[in-house]
């Protein structure tokens, strides 16, 4: 069998991905990892750029990304997470789009081997929502304030059909209680077919998810031993039928833990250079979740768990690397990694999440149906108070996606520098939606502090008069869904 040959604009997983090229990339990483001129330049190429029209970053190579990630001189890596911080501001602003995943069916045919829905798991019962379930679901986390759902369901052509999942989505849109409105649902569900991506397309879905789980084929083969998710190159290429059916926005995600996270941090980095080379644009998010206990799941039992430090650096390089993606970091990981996440380029956190199927309508967490235990379990209230703390925006907005900014568009407007007259404003405005209709009292009272200090951050006069107005009827006429 001859070997494949890398090429980032094949469409074949093990030329995009290619195996040679990642060993290649650490020996490099691991020769050059002390060289501190070398560094010094990388993390001055990776810095924004301003001109007269707003801002642009380089990026970094896979290879380039990963000497960073090599580099153990503790004075450079503090070096790059400043840069890593410096980067998210420019492009994201402080503000931390917020979501909660909604899962809809544990039942599946796959034997992944780090994840309790396996199949030949006789513990765990097996659930799927009906429609009337979601409803209430939805109702609940509307209750909460969340505007944007991830859905998530194991793979299981006979329960999890691609019609339910459609179905679902159309239940969820539906939902119209008191001022609660789900906006944007992003699914997370297994590698499919061209005409089903185009399905889900049609349905209105924002961002089509799939972990990769680990980009080393032979790990890949091992942890799925059965079901259609053994076939990795299928799985690897799923991102390229996702976008050929008309998804703009797509988003990766490893599990580290798997396997070593050098390995995975260079395929990542591969995979978004590779979307990059093919379609024109990026991942519109990178997650990076890791092995979590759960049912009959030990994280123990896999040999490349990372520690904290290491697991913050990583993000810090996925963000100096890949400066315009959107960075999601979810409940699994406890208050203080998240705190330590948000100050390198995390953009996206989950909050007051239930990971068990039918979780938000009881009072108390259930357990039983959890994909993996819940680290972080405040709510998500608590979660907003925390996060303006720290100075950062709870932002509720999904203006870009309905209004058609998606893929290379929203790229456009997020390279364009114009955050602060467009993603700002919306995030105050969607701020204040949360503040008259969930928020406790002190969240309220200090939210409304962040939004009067926030609204003087604005640059155009216009804009921010116009947000002005846009609040002051929200409060007061109780009108609701302003965007830019």
């Amino acid at each position: 069998m001859t070997a494949a040959i890398y090429n980032p604009a094949s469409l074949k997983a093990d030329e995009f991905i290619n195996h040679d090229e990642i060993l290649d990339t650490l020996i490099y990483a691991q020769a050059h990892k002390d060289d501190s001129a070398l560094i010094d330049s990388l993390l001055e190429k990776a810095r924004p750029k301003y001109n007269e029209r707003g801002c642009t970053c380089a990026g970094l190579t896979h290879r380039e990304a990963s000497v960073l990630l090599a580099c153990e001189d503790p004075a450079k890596i503090k070096r790059i997470y400043e840069v890593a911080e410096e980067i998210k501001l420019a492009f994201y602003g402080n503000r931390i789009v917020l979501f909660a995943p909604l899962y809809l069916s544990n039942y599946c045919i796959n034997g992944c081997l780090y994840c309790p829905y396996h199949t030949k798991n006789k513990t765990i019962p097996r659930k799927k929502l009906t429609q009337e379930e979601i409803r209430a679901e939805v109702i609940a986390l509307q209750d909460m304030g969340h505007k944007r759902l991830a859905i998530e369901a194991g793979e299981d052509p006979v329960n999890n059909p691609i019609e339910y999942i459609l179905d679902s989505i159309k239940t969820i849109y539906s939902v119209h209680h008191k001022n609660g409105d789900i906006r944007r649902v992003n699914v997370n569900i297994a590698a499919t077919t061209v005409e089903n991506y185009r399905k889900l397309k049609e349905a209105g879905i924002g961002t089509y998810i799939l972990f990769q789980e680990t980009y080393n084929r032979k790990s890949y083969e091992e942890l799925h031993p059965t079901g259609p998710k053994h076939d990795y190159a299928y799985h690897t290429e799923a991102m390229d039928r996702a976008m050929e059916g008309g998804i703009d926005d797509v988003g990766l995600g490893v599990l580290f833990g798997l396997e070593g996270y050098k390995y995975e941090f260079a395929g990542l980095l591969m995979h978004a250079e590779h979307l990059e080379a093919v379609h024109g644009v990026g991942p519109h998010t990178i997650s990076v979740p890791r092995v979590k206990p759960a049912d009959d799941i030990n994280p123990e039992d896999f040999n490349n768990s990372i520690p904290d430090e290491v697991f913050t650096k990583i993000a810090a390089c996925i963000r100096v690397a890949v400066p315009y993606t959107g960075m999601i970091i979810s409940t699994r990981e406890s208050e203080e990694v998240r705190a330590k996440m948000l100050q390198v380029g995390i953009s996206q956190i989950s909050g007051g999440s239930r990971t068990s199927v039918g979780g938000y309508t009881e009072e108390e967490r259930p357990h039983d149906t959890e994909q993996f235990d819940v680290s972080d379990q405040r709510t998500l209230d608590e979660v907003v108070y925390w996060l303006m703390q720290q100075d950062h925006i709870p932002s509720f907005c999904t203006a870009c996606y309905r209004a058609g900014r998606t893929g290379d568009r929203f790229m456009a407007l997020c390279k364009s520098g114009q955050i602060l007259n467009c993603c700002h404003p919306n995030a105050l405005m969607t701020l204040t939606e949360y503040l008259e209709d969930y928020a406790s009292p002190k969240t309220k009272e200090l939210g409304y502090e962040m939004i009067t200090r926030e609204l003087m951050r604005i640059p155009r006069e216009n804009v921010r008069e116009i947000a002005r107005e846009n609040i002051e009827a929200m409060k007061n006429d109780n009108k609701r869904d302003f965007r830019f």
